[in-house]
């Protein structure tokens, strides 16, 4: 079950990703800021998984970038456009409805008898 669990797990939690970079990223950051804050939230991505994600969404039009290069080291900056702010938030509804509809299964399963059981 491990196996498939896991494989699973990430299906699920790959879409949980963009909704929380476009949240986080109202406030603008960089990649490397965005993981530790992600990790700090509970969402566990690979830098190999959110560069490429960033870019998308840029490409997309749901992120703006800017590089900062005021510091030693060139940061490039993400930001939600107004376009990934909608996007967010019709996520966020999906999800919240999802939710709701998974926790009325759980609830049914416990509540409800099957044929087998009658």
């Amino acid at each position: 079950m491990d196996e498939g669990f896991e494989g699973n797990r990430q299906e699920l939690r790959r879409g949980t990703i963009v909704v929380a970079c476009l949240r986080l990223l109202r406030t603008p950051g960089y990649g490397y800021g965005l993981l530790q804050e992600l990790e700090f939230r509970g969402f566990t991505v690979d830098a190999s998984t959110l560069y490429p994600l960033l870019r998308r969404l840029e490409k997309q039009g749901f992120l703006t970038s800017e590089w900062n290069t005021d510091e030693t080291r060139p940061r490039k900056f993400y930001r939600t456009s107004p376009a990934g702010v909608r996007l967010a938030e019709a996520l966020t509804q999906e999800w919240l409805a999802l939710t709701d509809a998974i926790a009325s299964l759980t609830n049914d399963s416990s509540t409800t008898s099957t044929d087998e059981e009658r």
